[in-house]
């Protein structure tokens, strides 16, 4: 029996760096009760990479989503979609071979940045790992790197073509192990705010990412924002960002609880045929 708000939208499989088949992970969401799930692999990037699909898998990724919506819908609503990266104004998720694409919907994400040598540099990583980027990539200003985060962050959502923000500051939390307190620092403040700003006036979804909430404590965006968020009438999904079938609905009830304490009385799920605001 399916049980309110066991949703996830926000997943990947062996497709790009997740862990398990898709059916695997609709497997255990038709075990857990789950009404909807979506698959959002790693849009291909111009180049290869460990943890991005390839365009030469793109019909299988396609035809295996079809395959299984088909063979389980009497169980659960499977949609398809893409977690596409801003990378320049050539790739990204407005860019026409994503739009072309017959999918259900679209996550926009940053992870990349540019060094100042022209580097395609990963940001998404360890704490320790980011650590010796922002030193030995960036020459230690992480004031640089963050403003660079948001900057393109800004830009992806100017060029929009996506439905859902992915993450929206998952930069905060390897830039606050680098410089404890850069959290409370205003500068720090008006660059989030403004880019949640910016998010809600192109009506965009913002999903509150629960990925390593068990792990580090912490939402993207941080939980700091979500009376921000509130006020400024944000569109809230809770997803889990899930690698392995078993964590789909890893802290998704601490963030749902967390959604009700602050105030919000909805959240964006997929119902019948596109995104609609479902009570909490």
């Amino acid at each position: 029996m399916t049980q309110p708000h066991l949703t996830n939208y926000h997943s990947h499989s062996l497709y790009c760096d997740g862990r398990a088949g898709m059916e695997d992970f609709v497997r255990f969401a038709v075990s857990q009760g789950f009404r909807s799930y979506g698959f959002s692999s790693h849009a291909p990037l111009p180049f290869s990479t460990a943890w991005t699909m390839e365009w030469d898998r793109m019909d299988d990724y396609l035809a295996e989503h079809a395959r299984l919506r088909q063979q389980y819908a009497d169980k659960i609503d499977l949609r398809i979609g893409l977690e596409i990266d801003y990378l320049n104004e050539e790739s990204n998720p407005a860019t026409p071979r994503f739009q072309q694409l017959p999918l259900d919907y679209r996550i926009g994400s940053v992870h990349l940045l540019h060094a100042p040598d022209g580097k395609v540099v990963d940001v998404d990583t360890s704490p320790e790992k980011f650590r010796q980027l922002v030193n030995e990539q960036f020459d230690g200003d992480l004031r640089y790197v963050v403003g660079a985060y948001y900057q393109r962050s800004l830009r992806m959502v100017e060029l929009g073509g996506f439905d859902i923000v992915g993450h929206a500051d998952k930069m905060h939390h390897n830039a606050a192990a680098y410089h404890p307190g850069l959290l409370d620092e205003p500068w720090y403040d008006a660059l989030v705010r403004c880019y949640f700003e910016a998010i809600v006036r192109r009506g965009l979804i913002i999903e509150i990412n629960t990925k390593t909430y068990l792990e580090t404590g912490t939402f993207y965006p941080n939980q700091r924002y979500f009376g921000f968020l509130h006020d400024l009438g944000a569109r809230i999904q809770v997803n889990s960002d899930a690698h392995y079938p078993e964590r789909i609905n890893n802290g998704r009830p601490q963030a749902l609880a967390a959604l009700r304490r602050t105030g919000f009385r909805s959240v964006v799920e997929w119902i019948g045929e596109g995104w609609e605001d479902v009570e909490l």
